[in-house]
């Protein structure tokens, strides 16, 4: 039996075709859906491939923080040089 704190981990259905060529046919599914699908798609008799994987979690996108202006330059490099006299 699992943790009771963890899900199930989510499962996709791709497809390769004759050229190579991959495709995302469904995502999000427990291990179980997602192989009855992939059969399901073996069993209309089309030449291409059908597997099952694990999907990758996502990575948590960095915040975008918003620059101040001349944030992006030098210390100093925006000011006059003191002129001594």
């Amino acid at each position: 039996m699992g943790h009771p704190d963890r899900t199930p981990a989510a499962h996709r259905v791709m497809r390769q075709d004759d050229n190579g060529n991959r495709f995302l046919l469904a995502r999000g599914l427990t291990r179980p859906a997602a192989e009855a699908l992939a059969a399901e798609f073996e069993a209309r008799g089309h030449k291409q491939l059908y597997w099952v994987e694990p999907e990758e979690p996502e990575e948590p996108e960095e915040p975008e923080t918003a620059e101040e202006p001349g944030a992006a330059e030098e210390p100093g490099a925006a000011e006059e040089p003191a002129r001594s006299e």
